[in-house]
């Protein structure tokens, strides 16, 4: 039998591919259909309540398509819901499900896209990697049989992102046919590519149904996250250009879609937990002569917190590190002229804390088990309102204690013993999402009560970048893992969804606390001026020339910040190709572009080498220049520099880089 293409598909009528969606009544019978298919046009997108999606102003018209699929003897009506989105080459896409029948309905898979189209030849992109090593590349043929990838950890994982793509087999950065799927989602997903007998392809991105199952009781509805569809006709950084240009206008909360940035330093590498006020003071004073805007403490200032061992959930300041509170710390870094950041991590409780001994029940576990822990810490219980209610509550009044304008937010672990005796039996499987829906409630309250404050989010560094957090927290910390070149690979991958002003990136000392290579300061910097430019070193132990070099990497960053945050990013050369990395920012008007070059080994005697540029103004004339002024104002045309390339200096050691910067005339 010949499988059909299908809008989204389901088992029980002969496609016997993965289904988009599967239900049963309250007797366990499945509901196989048929179903009667009412269209509607709406000038708005309706609501997921509960869920981040795409923003749209009050005064913006969002035309919407909804396909209403009746099935009559049950009372399930599923919706489709279409919202084109020209400006970006996009569709949204969700589902909702509802009961209107008197008899409960179960869940057990929910897609919110599915995509069928004939096989041909078409090519998976998708993010891989680990801890330290986020966000590596993968590109890759589609075999018969089913392909699938994602995340049952609890969150979206450093494992995989919730994104892939189709490319046609010729398809590169700036020319052919891509497809992008992304989900506006922090929790459990998967991804799923089936080719079959037939050469028929299907994708589906959604919750993932191995940790998902949900009851529908008379009268309720169920919506799935919101995915994003693009369609790029030049490449795949055409795709990424509308990802990013859609991220910062559609999902980045409001006031941060034009801010600046500030440059930042965090004391973690500089003292771990092992720090007291006059250090910080001293730091502080030396990181404002650096040029440096924003101080952040990081872990360590609350409770008994000297090691990962114990006080999270114990908020209060630890006075014998901080005499003066937040509120003292705070008042003498803003006397120097800078902002004031700080580190938590709401979402997590210690075995060995004051919050555990009152609330035990506080966290995530199985009546009668002891819950296992993870980087000694456990897991509170998003999914009960007193918890939430409680964290709400506890950072809001921190945040109004004290000079607070940036705000870290950690997660540390997975999630594992999933359960809450808060929830009967039947609806354990649906812990996994109520802790999302919990964790967005928590975060839109704090987020909304405190619209001055920069967040960034964090779980083990980039464990937890998508666009449901991103929502909230207009940036991320992009890896633990500061190494320079180890950052060109995590940035490069990044940057296929992810836009680099949402990127934390920082100079660390050398050797690297996470690979013990030895990098040159000027890579460090022009690697971390790729993303939100930060230090995480001990700056009081630096020598007269690195001072200097930092200054100058600010002076730098701050005085083309607007073109590295708010350019047209373009990957030029892949460190997974090679041992070079390119990549370049172009404004609006294409009158200013900035390259940097990095090469990992410097090899004798090798012929000059030629870098390709794009998106510049063909018919204009820019000149070159670097801080070495080889090029001493040399002219070229942007054609040129395109097609035939410019002319590349020599890297004098190994991690070498080189910073141009075009100017048209």
């Amino acid at each position: 039998m010949e499988e059909q293409l299908c809008e989204y598909g389901f088992a029980g009528y002969g496609d016997f591919r993965q289904p988009a969606f599967s239900l049963r009544d309250g007797k366990g019978f499945p509901i196989p259909g048929p179903f009667t298919i009412t269209p509607e046009l709406r000038t708005e997108k309706p609501p997921l309540p509960g869920l981040p999606s795409a923003r749209f102003a009050e005064s913006e018209r969002a035309e919407t398509l909804l396909l209403h699929m009746q099935e009559a003897h049950s009372g399930l009506r599923i919706t489709l819901r279409y919202t084109p989105l020209p400006d970006y080459d996009a569709v949204l896409r969700s589902v909702c499900f509802e009961n209107l029948g008197n008899e409960p309905l179960i869940l057990y898979r929910a897609m919110s896209c599915s995509l069928d189209l004939p096989y041909d030849g078409q090519q998976l992109l998708y993010l891989h990697g680990s801890w330290a090593r986020e966000r590596h590349l993968c590109r890759s043929s589609i075999n018969p049989g089913l392909f699938s990838f994602g995340s049952t950890r609890g969150i979206s994982s450093h494992q995989f992102n919730p994104f892939l793509a189709l490319l046609t087999p010729h398809t590169g950065e700036h020319s052919g046919e891509a497809w992008g799927a992304a989900l506006i989602y922090s929790g459990n997903f998967a991804a799923e590519a089936e080719r079959n007998h037939d050469d028929n392809l299907r994708l589906n991105l959604g919750i993932h149904p191995e940790t998902f199952q949900w009851t529908l009781a008379p009268g309720e509805r169920f919506d799935t996250p919101e995915a994003v569809l693009v369609y790029s006709p030049e490449g795949i950084n055409g795709l990424s250009d509308r990802y990013h240009r859609f991220i910062r206008e559609r999902i980045l909360p409001p006031r941060f879609r034009e801010a600046e940035r500030p440059v930042l330093f965090n004391n973690w590498e500089a003292t771990y937990f092992d720090f007291r006020e006059e250090q910080l003071k001293d730091l502080a004073d030396t990181a404002a002569d650096l040029g440096i805007e924003l101080f952040v403490l990081d872990d360590g200032w609350f409770g008994e917190r000297n090691s990962d061992t114990t006080s999270l959930g114990d908020w209060a300041v630890n006075r014998r590190k901080l005499p003066g509170g937040l509120a003292g710390l705070g008042s003498h870094i803003r006397n120097r002229g800078m902002e004031f950041g700080l580190w938590v991590e709401p979402e997590m409780i210690s075995r060995e804390s004051e919050l555990f001994r009152r609330r035990p029940e506080w966290c995530l576990h199985i009546p009668g088990r002891r819950p296992p822990e993870g980087r000694n810490q456990l897991v509170l219980d998003l999914t009960r309102q007193e918890v939430r209610k409680h964290l709400i509550e506890t950072f809001t009044s921190i945040l109004e204690a004290a000079p607070v304008t940036y705000v870290k937010w950690d997660m540390n672990r997975y999630l594992a013993s999933v359960a809450s005796p808060a929830l009967p039996p039947e609806r354990q499987e649906e812990v996994y999402h109520r802790y999302v829906l919990g964790l967005y409630e928590v975060m839109e309250a704090i987020t909304s009560a405190h619209p001055e404050v920069l967040f960034e989010g964090c779980s083990g560094g980039g464990g937890r970048l998508d666009m449901g957090v991103l929502y909230y927290m207009p940036q991320y910390w992009t890896s633990d893992n500061t190494d320079a070149l180890s950052r060109l690979k995590i940035q490069y991958g990044t940057s296929i969804l992810y836009p680099p002003i949402v990127m934390g990136a920082h100079v660390s000392a050398v050797p690297n606390h996470q690979v013990g290579r030895s990098t040159p300061l000027s890579t460090r910097g022009n690697a971390a001026l790729s993303g939100n430019l930060g230090y995480e070193l001990d700056i009081s132990s630096l020598s007269v020339e690195e001072c200097e070099e930092i200054r100058r990497q600010i002076d730098f960053y701050k005085k083309h910040r607007q073109l590295l945050q708010f350019g047209r990013f373009l990957r030029l050369l892949s460190p997974f190709e090679g041992v070079e990395t390119a990549w370049m920012w172009v404004d609006g008007e294409q009158r200013e572009a900035l390259i940097i070059w990095f090469s990992a080994y410097r090899e004798a005697n090798l012929p000059r080498r030629r870098l390709r540029l794009a998106g510049l103004d063909p018919q204009r004339l820019y000149t070159v220049q670097d801080s070495g002024r080889r090029y001493r104002g040399d002219r070229y045309r942007g054609d040129e520099l395109m097609n035939r390339g410019l002319l590349l200096p020599e890297v004098e050691q190994d991690a070498g880089s080189v910073r141009l910067l075009l100017q048209a005339e």
